[in-house]
């Protein structure tokens, strides 16, 4: 009997091994469509190039835009300018893997999540689901916390209103001694955005559109109002505290760019995903990097770097030049921001559940489509459940600085996940068990590239020695080498877009990504995710 129960362990065990090292195998684009086309649980393809761009666009440009720029500019000074562009350059280097991964696999959900279910195995899929969820319920949960703050603050402007709005609606009510933190307009805002995304993919993206559009025109009328009172001498010196300001500047407005990977998710809704999803990807990039470089020439020009507010430096900038009315547009745009940045997050959650769902990875309840309303209902709803009960009762805000590093680590899979796949149209692997020693000669050069990238972080965060940084870098520079030299890379199979420079520009993201990774530090998560000050509407 013990025997019989030993055996049975082994067995289970043995099948769970071999399950997690499974891959999936997709069919080329053209078949994938055609299958979900005729199937029952289909999306519908609503979304063109222009809803694209705004869904790339709503993703990333939130309240960050009005208070990231400034904070940041404290330290790094007029050099925050250079701190967005070497953050939009590694985002565009990663946006690029993007694209051609969103280009490979055109008609299926997932995102990060089919890319390394497609390119390792069942396992790392998992793993990076996991991560992301974890990302996007406690972003989701601290977005709606700013939110709430944010329209607060701005019906506070309203005489009538102006301090008669309780705490439990706007920052929050802590109790039992800061354990828990009352909210009760979080959730009330996450179930209603919750039921637009339930309506269908055609009426959301209307709401994405117009929120967006108003946000993108009020940045621009910041920029344009604010050119008129630039002082160039207010740009000397640019760096006053040095470079390693600018980078460690560079680290902290790195996640005003997420949410790309908002387009790649929309695969299965999109008209035409291979021609649109790389432009749509690679567009809304290219508009966030313009937008906030002229956002932060505006500011530390109109302004001088330390006289500059930490908590709405943008709104009291224009009030010291007595332009309030711009002021109360910058509040209005705050909330239209968080707003579509929330809107996408739970719009993305839904179909990373539902991708799982469809694999057996979770129970088939998320993986059922809405025969009338063509959303993954119960994956929406379950999505508005989780992040609500965390908005309500406490304040996530202290925990995004740990999972907000999952960004730079999810950006750096799907970086490895384009190599390994490029490996792979040369030699398919023939059973889940062909692990051939080109392989495995990839997958140590991609460790040790990612290795090299954490080390190079310390060391230079750490003022180290000058040799250990040449030597972190030296090594990544060999093991990209042999990846270069060593191993045969196919063009991409089947795909619209192939990204240039493999494997050097996804081994470039790797080490960038993971050196950004180790200057992290727990203010970025607060400046990420900042919740309008109970004061900032006097200033308005």
């Amino acid at each position: 009997m013990g025997g019989h129960e030993g055996f049975s362990s082994a067995t289970w065990f043995s099948h769970l091994c071999a399950s997690a090292r499974r891959f999936k195998s997709l069919a080329p684009p053209s078949s994938q469509t055609a299958v979900r086309s005729t199937s029952g649980d289909s999306l519908v393809r609503r979304l063109g190039l222009f809803d694209l761009l705004l869904l790339g666009v709503g993703a990333s440009i939130g309240a960050g835009v009005f208070v990231v720029t400034g904070t940041v500019a404290r330290d790094a000074g007029p050099g925050v300018t250079i701190s967005f562009l070497l953050a939009g350059a590694s985002c565009v280097l990663n946006a690029l893997c993007y694209a051609e991964l969103a280009s490979r696999f055109p008609a299926v959900v997932g995102g990060a999540y089919m890319y390394s279910y497609s390119a390792f195995n069942e396992m790392t899929a998992f793993l990076v689901f996991v991560q992301l969820m974890l990302d996007y319920h406690i972003g989701a949960a601290s977005i709606s916390r700013s939110l709430a703050s944010y329209a607060v603050a701005l019906l506070e402007l309203f005489p009538a209103l102006k301090g008669s709005i309780p705490l439990w609606m706007g920052s929050g009510k802590d109790l039992l001694g800061g354990i828990l933190s009352l909210n009760i307009l979080a959730p009330i805002l996450l179930a209603l955005l919750t039921l637009v995304l339930c309506q269908g993919v055609r009426e959301s993206s209307a709401v994405n559109s117009v929120m967006t559009a108003t946000k993108v025109m009020i940045v621009l009328v910041v920029i344009c109002a604010g050119a008129f009172d630039i002082d160039v001498a207010n740009w000397s010196p640019f760096a006053p505290n040095g470079f390693k300001a600018v980078l460690t500047g560079a680290t902290v407005v790195f996640f005003s760019y997420v949410g790309f990977d908002a387009v790649a998710n929309s695969a299965e809704e999109s008209k035409n995903p291979q021609r649109d999803l790389p432009i749509g990807i690679m567009g809304s990039l290219l508009v966030c990097i313009s937008l906030y470089i002229g956002v932060c020439l505006v500011l530390t020009g109109m302004v001088p770097f330390s006289l500059l507010s930490e908590d709405a430096p943008l709104a009291e900038a224009f009030s010291s030049k007595g332009m309030k009315f711009v002021s109360i547009l910058i509040s209005i745009g705050a909330v239209a921001g968080l707003t579509t940045t929330l809107l996408v997050g739970l719009y993305v959650q839904s179909r990373l559940y539902l991708g799982l769902g469809r694999d057996g990875l979770l129970p088939s309840i998320f993986s059922r489509i809405h025969p009338t309303l063509h959303t993954p209902l119960h994956s929406q709803i379950w999505c508005g459940i989780v992040a609500g009960v965390l908005a309500g009762l406490f304040n996530v805000h202290s925990l995004s600085h740990i999972l907000s590093v999952g960004t730079l680590t999810g950006y750096s899979v799907v970086a490895a996940c384009l190599v390994a796949l490029r490996l792979n149209d040369k030699k398919e692997r023939e059973s889940s068990n062909g692990w051939t020693s080109n392989w495995q000669e990839g997958v140590i050069c991609l460790v040790i590239i990612a290795c090299s990238g954490f080390g190079a972080g310390v060391f230079y965060r750490f003022s180290a020695s000058i040799m250990f940084l040449l030597l972190s870098v030296g090594v990544a520079v060999i093991a990209s080498g042999v990846l270069h030299y060593r191993q045969a890379y196919a063009q991409s199979l089947g795909s619209g877009f192939c990204c240039p420079g493999v494997p050097i520009v996804p081994c470039v993201c790797i080490f960038f990504n993971i050196f950004l990774f180790a200057q992290y530090h727990a203010d970025t998560s607060t400046l990420v995710y900042q919740r309008a000050p109970e004061t900032e509407s006097d200033s308005w």
